[in-house]
């Protein structure tokens, strides 16, 4: 076998991510203008051949994705490169070791070089990589993710550092009023309407290939909107907006992961959207407390102080609202998980729930699938048979073994 392999693998601070922990691996959550994955990929010159995730998250098989799979599925006669999902490397020269060597980020193991024939780290130091000091160290450059909203809160500033190194700026179009000594990238067949306004002042715009932005609109940088999407008007900035979503209103400060339809007026800020996100006509988030006190957001470990002034809310994969909806600062909303009747939620969600404010009860799994393969089918995606099964496992682990 030629070459050496790329795992990245989620630790068990990474296992507790939720929402999104919950149907995807952590690798796969966007941070500045790619994913982990893409992001480790690129700087260390390798494609990812597996996510090493929680067992519950085998099968899936997300398009352009990497796969999960398990230690045993490693194959022992290639050099293994093992990489801790929350490890975020800048751009950088490759780690140059051959033999078994410890990867540290900052001082702590974010992962190991192992040689062809020697076994794989065991199983608890996959979990506490602090756990394994064996090899010589390797240093990398970057950081180390410590919870979700860190991704929220430290985009801004990666997607500066991201589009310096990977996005030459390009001509302003024509009709479009540009200020500021950022760069505007766009990529192939990106258009951008007459009577949009970008302001580049705090940092450069990059529209990916095939996005569209109807005027009229204000592009607030630094700004990442990925290929296929829409700008359908209002006022958006300082955010990472993945492919194929529609847009409108006023975001800021937030991470979209991708296939997010908010294609009506409301305030999303300091906020985190899993794939196949759907936001009724004027949701609305808080992301400031009238007291400007830092935010508790609940996590799987408890309740615990985000240390942010801003945050708004983490919503889960397929979590839809309806009309009007209200989330308070810092909701955590669970994936598979529809809230409607124009009543504020509590702040804690579980998965897969179903209902107006705090009278919520476990939305049917054939319902929700079907909604799923419905929403899907309207980008042209298909439900594959390993997110079908990861749903229905998740669905499972929530609310037992119960029919649905």
């Amino acid at each position: 076998m030629s070459g050496p392999l790329l795992y990245l693998f989620d630790d068990r601070r990474a296992r507790t991510w939720a929402p999104f922990a919950l149907t995807r691996p952590v690798g796969e959550l966007r941070y500045g203008c790619l994913t982990t994955r893409e992001r480790s990929e690129r700087v260390l010159g390798l494609a990812c051949a597996g996510h090493l995730a929680d067992a519950a998250l085998e099968g899936f098989d997300e398009p352009e994705a990497a796969p999960v799979v398990q230690a045993d599925d490693v194959p022992p006669e290639a050099t293994r490169i093992l990489l801790s999902s929350r490890a975020v490397l800048d751009f950088q020269e490759p780690p140059e070791a051959q033999g078994p060597a410890r990867l540290t980020l900052a001082g702590e193991t974010v992962g190991w070089v192992v040689p062809p024939g020697r076994p794989l780290p065991p199983q608890a130091a996959l979990l506490d990589p602090t756990s394994d000091g064996h090899g010589p160290s390797v240093a990398l450059a970057g950081e180390v993710l410590a919870r979700p909203w860190s991704l929220v809160g430290g985009t801004p500033g990666r997607l500066v550092r991201d589009m310096a190194h990977l996005f030459p700026g390009t001509d302003t179009p024509e009709g479009v009023v540009r200020f500021g000594e950022g760069a505007l990238s766009l990529g192939e067949e990106a258009v951008v309407e007459p009577g949009v306004v970008v302001d580049t002042r705090q940092g450069p715009v990059r529209l990916d290939a095939g996005v569209r932005v109807e005027g009229p609109a204000r592009l607030v940088g630094p700004l990442y909107v990925a290929a296929g999407s829409t700008i359908l008007g209002g006022s958006v900035g300082t955010s990472s907006i993945g492919p194929v979503c529609k847009v409108r209103g006023e975001v800021a400060d937030s991470v979209i992961l991708g296939f997010v339809n908010k294609a009506h007026d409301g305030f999303l800020g300091h906020a985190m959207l899993g794939y196949w996100v759907n936001l009724g006509a004027l949701t609305t988030n808080s992301d400031l407390k009238n007291n400007y006190g830092t935010i508790r957001m609940w996590t799987p470990d408890g309740a615990l102080d985000t240390g942010l002034v801003k945050m708004g809310c983490l919503l889960g994969d397929h979590v839809k609202t309806g009309i009007g909806t209200l989330l308070n600062t810092g909701t955590v909303i669970g994936a598979g998980s529809n809230v409607f009747g124009g009543l504020m939620p509590p702040t804690v969600v579980p998965p897969f729930s179903w209902g107006a404010g705090g009278d919520l009860s476990k939305y049917r799994l054939d319902k929700l699938v079907d909604t799923a393969e419905a929403a899907m089918a309207r980008r042209g995606r298909s439900l594959t048979p390993g997110a079908r099964h990861i749903l229905e496992r998740a669905w499972r682990r929530t609310h037992g073994d119960s029919a649905p």
